[in-house]
This record gives C-alpha cells, structure tokens and sequence, in this order.
C-alpha cells in the first residue's frame, strides 16, 4: 500500500505539469527580497515573491531558465535541471551604478512615478469601462466551487482515519499556485443568467441550474449558506474588496497610493493591446493588502488582466492565503469585459507552512454578453420564496452540453468517490457528529432532538435546570414544523413546556400561520423590543456564570396566535394575538399593584390579552432555504423594525388597557479600511396605566459575558420606564491601530471602542399604582457607559473593559467591569 500510494503522488506530481520550482530570494547579506518577480524566461509566466521571499512557480510547458529580479538589484538567471527544481536558494547582487533606480528599492516615491501616473488614468476611467458603458445589460455566467484537502502526504494518507477508505487518494492533484499536493473532497456548480440596469442601480440573478457533490441534500441549504457568505461578488475597480468580512484595500484604490509601493515593470501586447505592466506590494505589514501585478490597456485604460495575493501577514484568522486572478476579455477595439474570475483561499488553522489545510477554490465565468435590452420594474422585483426543483436535479448530459469549461479528471472524479463515501459507515457516522455541532440537533428519522446546547441551565430560582426538546425535520424546506419542549428545575421541583407549530399557507409571499404555547420561568426586561416568540429563552434565565442575585424571575404562561407575511423581498409583516399571565416566581421579589383609585388592594398576578402589529424590514438580507425556517447566512445587515400593541382590557378577564409603539433600528457601516461601526438606536413609548411587568426595563447584564444590546453595568430591573431611548455605537478597528505598533504587530490583536446610552422616564401613574416595593428608577438624566477591548486574542476570544459614565452613586452601583465574548470570526 505504501509503495502505491508514492505511485499515486509520482503520478499527479507529473500529470499536471511539465515545470516547477520553488524557493526563497535573498540579498547578499541573507535577508529576504520581498515581492521579486520570479518568471521563466521567454514567457509571460512569473509571480512574485512573499514577504518573506519565498515562491513557487509552475507551468505546462518545458523551461530551461529562470529569471528573478527586483529593482535596486542585479537580474539574476537560475538554470534549471530538470522538470522540478525545489527548495531553490537564489542571491541578488545589489546594482549600484543604477542610482535613478534607488527609489523603488522598498517603499517606492509617490512623485515623478509613472505607475501611479498610469493609475490615476485608471480611476478617471474606471466609471467608463465594462459594464459600465451600457445602460443595460445581460449575460451568462458559470460557477465552480471546490473545496480540497492540502498538503497531502505519505504520513496523513497512512492515518488509521482512512483505513478502508483509502481509494480517494487516487485523487490526489497539485495545486499550480502553491505546489501543495491536494484532495478533492466537495465541487458545486451552478449557471445562471445576470441582468443589469446601470440606470436605476438594479442586478438580477435567475438561477438555471445547480449540480452538488458531497453529503446531504441535492440543494443543501448549510452549504450553499456557507457559500454564499464566503465568496461575495467584488468589483476590483472599488475602493475596498469585502472577503471574510474584511474589507481589503483594492490595489486599483484612490487610497492605493498610501498603502502600496507601485513600479511600472514592464509594457507589451497582450492579446493584440499594447499594455504597461504594473507591479504593486505594501508598504506595511499586518494590513488588509495584496502583492501582484496587472496589465492596463493604453488607451482605455481598462484592465487586461490583474492577479492578487493577500500578505500573509494580513489580520484575518483561519486564512492563509489567498489568491485571485481575473482575465478581461475585448469585445472590440474599447470594451474589455471580465471573461474569468478565479479566487482560491488556503483556510487553515495555522499559517504554518507544511500544516494541513483546505483549498476553497472558486472559478466564475462570463458570456453570451448582450446590451441596450431594458427591462422593466416588475422584471427586478426579487421574488420572496421561489424553488424549481428542476434546478437541481439537470442530467449529467445537460452539464456536458452547457458548462463552459470541461472539467478535468479529478473533477469529476469527484461526483463518483463522494457517491461512494456516502456508503462508508465511519465517514456517515463522522458527518452526522459535524451536522450535530452545526446544527445543534440529532436527527433521529423525521424527528430532532434538541437544541443540545440548552440541556443543561441554572438560575436562582430553578436551580439546576435540565431541559429535553425536539422538532419535526422531513428536510430543510418544510413547510410545516412542530417544535416543542420540557423542562424541569430541581430546585422548584416544577415541570416547564413550550409547544409551537407552524404552517405555511401560501408558498409565494411566505403566508405563515403559527400557534404556540410556554409555561416557564423567565427573566423579562432583557430587551427593550419584545418579542412573541413562544419557544424564545434569554440569557438570563438560564446562566450557569452570574454576578449578583438572579433571583427576580417571572412565571410565565404564554399562548400566541400569529400571522405572518413577506410580499416584498425582506419586508415582513406580523400580526399577533397574545394571551399570557405573570407572576413572581420568586419570594424575594414581587411584581404587585394596587387594583383600585384607593390604592388598598393589591394583585401579584396579572392576566394580558394584547394585538400586536410589526413591520419588519432588511434590506440586503442574505437568507437560503424555502420552508417554514430558513437559515440566516450573516448579521451583517440593516433592521428597521416598528411595533404596535394594543392592551384588550375585559378580553378573556384581561386587566390593562393600553397602547405600545416601538421602533428598533439597526446599521452596521463598513467604513472602507477602517473597520466596522455597528450602531443601534430603540425609541419606545407606553400609552396607559400599566404595572411593572408590562413596562420597559432597562436590559442589564449580570453575566460575565458580553451580550448585544445590554447595558454590562447594571443589574436587571435598575432602571425601568414607560418611554425611553436607547443608543449603542461600537466600532471595531480590525486590528488598524495595533498594526502600526512593532510590538503588538504580530498579535493581530483588534481595537475595539463603544459607548452605551439610555433616557427614559415612567408616568406619575404608573408610578402611584406600584406596590412591588421595587423603587422605580428611570434614566431621567440620562445614563451611560462606555468600554474598550481587545478582540482576537488567540483568534477566538475578546475581552473588553466598561466603564460607568453617569448615576455612580446608586446603591450597589457598579463603576467598572470585565467582559469576555468567544467566537470564530475571519
């Protein structure tokens, strides 16, 4: 088996190429020339080192030499003695009899530089190139995922993990970017048809079909959200390039020039244009840059070609490289249109070189391009809720027929060995623990159980909770789902529920109808903008970690009737009915009023009958999934949310009559190489008499964790009112400051800067029928906080420090704090 499978890796290091090199470039005095160009002679094939001075080069075709050079330093050819020449050692003499050449040497002049003249030309075109000539336009478009396994070698195939499956190595491929050996282990392709309409800033996407590989579902939901959240479209004439949430510096920037050094290497015709060649690389380390090089046509200066590669030093986790080549092809003698976009990303635990990883590779091509053919407004109006299964299910013919680039063996050799996987116990059973942690639910046939992440709780009043749950699962686009639950707490020694079903009615607009009911122990006030989610549980009620006591729960018995609807693409709106009743679930606290004008009786329960009334919008929303629930793929979009409730007084014996109206507002702002601004502003307001549970209470947090839209210095029930406004603004560097520290450079540590406000007042009748024996404080003056942290610490934690800016003389005030947050973030 051992001398197969060195057979296998001879033959795919032969198989796919005829010449390859790699190595690092060093000076005299053995320190690396970062970003020399390094090409085999005669062609128009090269790369450019790293920063640290390493390369690797490959072509299909038969090189004898190899050219390496770098201004400020003499060429230098390498001859070549065979097919594969690895682990090169190359020394640069410094070329001192060029002195008008100095400049270039490292960080390169921003005056009397022809690359940066070329470039402004650039930008004063790149408004008039492509796409951007035609009011309108449409085209085909084709795209290949693949996700393999790299840096496959004798010791990870020979791991007892493969024993019995170890045909998939006959897979076995080598990367022409990195020379890493890889396995094929996923590929999706999809065609579609993209309409534009410059004119009125619309894009619509119709897609034709969809062919998937790997475990699950023909149209796996999971996947494609994953998909669609790691490759976002990009536009390499912007300023900024999104990829993994960060926003990258395009070398084609108006702010290019503060961040990049730029030589103008080279001019020649490239597809019968006379273009200049453009090399770029960073000025500094640690920011969200690339080194590469592209080709400008001379007189439209539209792009011919362009190709990126991030630093490695760049702030971002779980990457360690990425690559991007686009190739624009020439309609006639003025329009040059992106005819191949291809990106591929090295995710890894650890930048470490040799460390195994995986490619995520993705390959996008263009054509059939057609102009000036508008469409009207009901053409791009997004459809809500639409699923051809024909989509997914084209004939192994129709893909032969249509692709537009033939896939290569291992390609498609991959349909075949995943089909075979699928048949493995071990590798079934190792897919279904990777669903259970995504998902947080065990799928037992047509039933889940869970979430297993809430088994388990604890709170003051419960005690020790434990908590069993499920859900109907017939597939991820069901349009109907029953979810329940029981939980016990052994400090009560009471039983807890929660049962909800859903329905939808009418696929198209989404029409979904619901009907649930809970009877638990909750910590109400955690949010200023309530929700009627009945299977819903806060933070608070069930923290195993808390300061202070978590004793002021509620008994909740809550049954709602709602009606939902989506008749424009994310704008939904919501109709409730609502029942609940509420009492202390503790005997340290109560939650009494006074029933009557003579404020002599009392009552500690109150019964609620309420219509509520919600539009919700989200512009730029990202969902996948067709059903009844749907999988959001990122939070990274603006919410406008308006809420309405009415108090039914005399419904079902209901006790308050009154009016609520709230307004939730969400924006998060990339603010282009100067990281993200999340704010956050509530405004509510309560018309009527109402007790103390049916007011607004100031979301505190007792935990030692950080939680969004809560105030991490006060405790629950510190401030509450019948009107209030609630700003939070925090802005998160991504590491933009530490970079420009020596010290903490390579930390890749993230700055993290916020400030937290609130005001807000109650009536002087709701005032007068309080008999909790709660004070009712409310933030007339104005209360705020405000913190600064440190995110990424060993890629997964943060860690911020808040500070109490107003109302410091409260009884148990708290001045200051720790607050921890985890989580897996590019």
């Amino acid at each position: 088996m051992k001398n197969l499978f060195a057979f296998l890796l001879l033959v795919s290091s032969f198989a796919f190429s005829q010449t390859k090199v790699s190595g690092v470039v060093l000076d005299q005095d053995n320190n690396p020339v970062s970003y020399a160009t390094v090409a085999f002679k005669y062609s128009a094939e090269g790369v450019l080192a790293d920063e640290n001075g390493k390369f690797y080069l490959e072509s299909k075709k038969t090189y004898t030499t190899l050219v390496v050079t770098f201004m400020g330093y003499k060429n230098k050819e390498v001859q070549l003695s065979g097919e594969h020449n690895y682990d090169l050692k190359i020394i640069l003499e410094s070329d001192n009899q060029i002195a008008e050449v100095k400049i270039y040497g490292g960080k390169t002049s921003k005056k009397n530089n022809p690359a940066i003249d070329i470039l402004r030309k650039i930008w004063e075109r790149k408004k008039k190139n492509g796409l951007h000539m035609f009011d309108h336009y449409q085209y085909d478009k084709y795209e290949k995922i693949e996700f393999d396994v790299n840096s496959i070698d004798s010791a990870f195939m020979k791991s007892k993990v493969f024993k019995g499956i170890d045909f998939i190595f006959k897979h076995v491929d080598t990367s022409a970017v990195t020379g890493k050996n890889f396995l094929p282990i996923f590929i999706n392709e999809t065609m579609s048809k993209t309409y534009g309409d410059n004119v009125k800033k619309r894009t619509k996407d119709v897609l034709t079909a969809n062919k998937y590989s790997g475990f699950g579902n023909a149209n796996n939901d999971g996947v494609n959200a994953f998909l669609k959240d790691l490759y976002a479209d990009y536009d390499i004439y912007n300023n900024y390039l999104k990829f993994f949430d960060k926003d990258f510096v395009s070398p084609l920037s108006r702010t290019g020039i503060q961040v990049y050094n730029y030589v103008l290497a080279d001019s020649a015709f490239v597809d019968k244009k006379w273009c200049y060649n453009i090399v770029y690389y960073p000025r500094r380390k640690n920011e969200l840059t690339f080194k590469g090089d592209f080709w400008v046509n001379d007189s439209t200066w539209a792009i011919k070609k362009i190709n990126l590669t991030a630093s490695r030093s760049a702030n971002i986790n779980w990457v360690r490289d990425i690559y991007i080549e686009q190739d624009f092809d020439v309609l006639n003698d003025s329009v040059f249109l992106l005819k191949r976009d291809h990106m591929m990303t090295d995710f890894a635990l650890t930048k470490k070189e040799g460390s195994n990883g995986m490619y995520g590779k993705r390959t996008t091509m263009f054509k059939n391009h057609e102009f000036n053919q508008p469409k009207d407004d009901k053409f791009y109006r997004e459809e809500v809720n639409t699923f051809d299964k024909e989509v997914f299910t084209k004939s192994d013919e129709y893909w032969e027929e249509n692709r537009f680039e033939t896939l290569n063996s291992n390609e498609r050799g991959i349909y075949e060995m995943l089909d075979t996987l699928k048949t493995v116990p071990k590798i079934k059973r190792i897919y279904n623990l990777v669903s259970i942690l995504g998902s947080g639910y065990i799928q037992v046939g047509k039933f889940d159980i869970g979430p297993i992440f809430s088994t388990f709780g604890y709170n003051d009043v419960e005690g020790q909770r434990i908590r069993f749950g499920g859900r109907t699962y017939f597939g991820p686009n069901d349009y109907w789902r029953i979810q329940g639950y029981t939980a016990y707490g052994f400090k009560d020694d009471k039983v807890k529920y929660g049962i909800n079903a859903k329905y939808m009615l009418d696929k198209k607009n989404r029409f979904i109808v619901s009907l649930g009911n809970r009877r638990d122990v909750e910590q109400i006030g955690v949010s200023l903008t309530t929700s009627n989610d009945v299977l819903g549980r806060s933070f608070a009620s069930s923290s195993f970690f808390s300061s202070g006591t978590n004793n002021k729960l509620t008994n909740v018995n809550l049954t709602n009737l709602g009606f939902e609807i989506e008749p424009v693409k994310n704008l939904v709106f919501e109709s409730n009915f609502t029942y609940r009743t509420l009492s202390s679930a503790s005997p340290e606290f109560n939650l009494d009023y006074y029933t009557d004008d003579t404020h002599t009786t009392t009552s500690n329960n109150i019964t609620q009958s309420e219509v509520n009334f919600v539009v919700n919008y989200t512009p730029k929303r990202k969902m996948v999934g067709y059903g009844v629930d749907r999988i959001e793929v990122d939070l990274n979009y603006p919410r406008i949310f308006v809420s309405y409730s009415q108090g039914l007084k005399g419904v079902l014996d209901s006790d308050f009559n009154y009016s609520k109206l709230q307004f939730y507002y969400r924006q998060p702002l990339l603010i282009g190489g100067f990281g993200r601004l999340f704010s956050t502003l509530e405004v509510g307001k309560t018309f009527g008499t109402v007790p103390l549970s049916l007011m607004g209470i100031i979301p505190g947090n007792q935990s030692y964790f950080i939680i969004d839209n809560t105030y991490n210095l006060l405790n629950y029930y510190d401030f509450v009112a019948d009107q209030y406004t609630s700003l939070h603004l925090e802005h998160n560097f991504n590491g933009k400051l530490f970079a420009r520290v020596p010290m903490l450079r390579k930390l890749n540590w993230r700055e993290i800067v916020g400030i937290k406000a609130v005001y807000g007042s109650v009536s002087d009748q709701n005032i007068a029928i309080n008999a909790s024996g709660q004070n009712y404080v409310a933030p007339v003056d104005g209360y705020y906080e405000y913190h600064a942290g440190i995110g990424n610490i060993f890629k997964v934690m943060r860690v911020d420090a808040a500070w109490r800016g107003s109302y410091l003389n409260m009884p148990d005030a708290r001045k200051f704090t720790v607050r921890v947050g985890f989580g897996f973030y590019f």
